[in-house]
């Protein structure tokens, strides 16, 4: 009998990762379950609740070794808590300080669940990679080659986080989860006696949770990060206000900025240089193009394609065409107008249901 094909599954913890753990077993995998213990959540550095999400806390790492007993499975865990540090956290503070608004999910899945369990799982003679991500992995329309396709529920569908994914990677990827609804996956998971089964979903940022972005930037920053600036109107630059530093604005953001006006305002524009924020009405929220960089590419794309893009990871995407594409830039431009183009985010590009990259935009 030729031997089982071994896979070596993420789990965080919640329903996702410990469902696409039973669904492995099932289908006659050798499945491995690890966890990465990424952050410090003692010192009430995050609210942890029994029965909540939150990824790899102590609690989740209990609930994942608890899934993996019932399932009969080998559990490990991995400390990842430097290079979490150094990919994840220092980006998101000095980003924010940069008057960029950041994904830590994104840099997460780059450097350590993409890269670093890659390497684990050859160490540890894995033919595959798993997650409990909502994602599948299909067949490029162009060349034919495995690319990834976004999931049967479009709620949960998390292929915006992937586009850094190498495309040498793909074929080695199971997205277990990617065919199910979160409602049937929940009553999957009591079916088959996991004890997360009615665990929360975990939501925001996992190193964060309940607490203010703004109040952990600070933490984790020195008084001389925290340069105080000007809050000017965007029409005609005249002053309106002063703020205590950029990294407490985010592009669109309405509430605490502070000022009043005759029409509700919102922030348009960041410039880290002068630490100046300018504030204007709706209609200057708008833009017709996005400039961005670094690309990643999943899949051919070439200037004059018309893609879906999506702006931000709750953005339903928005036809826009490749106008530019240059060596570490491209441009695209939109058939309308789109709302609050963020620095920092990213703008992910799609072909039909194929994930096909993107890149960071400035």
């Amino acid at each position: 009998m030729s031997k089982k094909p071994r896979v070596l599954l993420a789990m965080s913890g919640g329903v996702d990762s410990s469902a696409a753990a039973a669904l492995l077993v099932e289908q006659g995998y050798d499945v491995v379950g690890v966890t990465m213990q990424v952050w410090d959540y003692s010192a009430n550095q995050c609210d942890i609740e029994s029965g909540n999400g939150t990824c790899c806390s102590s609690i989740d790492v209990d609930d994942a070794r608890a899934v993996c007993d019932v399932l009969g499975i080998p559990f490990y865990v991995i400390n990842c808590e430097s290079k979490f540090k150094e990919t994840v956290i220092d980006d998101f503070v000095g980003s924010y300080l940069e008057g960029r608004t950041p994904i830590p999910c994104v840099n997460c899945n780059t450097f350590l669940k993409f890269d670093h369990l890659v390497k684990k799982m050859y160490e540890l003679d894995c033919d595959y990679l798993a997650t409990g991500h909502y994602a599948k992995v299909g067949a490029s329309t162009k060349t034919g080659a495995p690319v990834i396709i976004t999931s049967r529920d479009d709620w949960k569908d998390q292929t915006y986080f992937l586009f850094t994914i190498k495309p040498e990677i793909v074929p080695k990827l199971l997205f277990p989860v990617g065919d199910w609804e979160k409602p049937k996956l929940r009553s999957y998971a009591e079916e088959k006696g996991l004890p997360v089964a009615k665990k929360k979903d975990s939501t925001g940022i996992c190193f964060i949770g309940k607490n203010d972005y703004k109040d952990f930037v600070e933490a984790h920053s020195t008084a001389d990060d925290m340069r105080p600036g000007l809050l000017r109107r965007f029409s005609d630059g005249r002053i309106l206000g002063e703020h205590e530093g950029i990294h407490r604005f985010t592009y669109g953001q309405r509430k605490g900025l502070g000022v009043f006006d005759e029409k509700p305002l919102y922030v348009v524009k960041i410039d880290p240089e002068t630490h100046d924020v300018f504030l204007g009405y709706e209609e200057h929220l708008y833009s017709n193009e996005v400039v961005v960089r670094d690309p990643h590419f999943l899949d051919q794309v070439d200037v004059g394609d018309e893609l879906r893009v999506k702006i931000r990871f709750q953005h339903k995407g928005a036809t826009a065409k490749v106008v530019e594409k240059k060596e570490g830039r491209m441009v695209f431009q939109f058939t309308e107008p789109q709302r609050s183009v963020t620095p920092g985010q990213a703008a992910v590009m799609y072909r039909d249901q194929q994930l096909v990259g993107g890149a960071w935009i400035v």
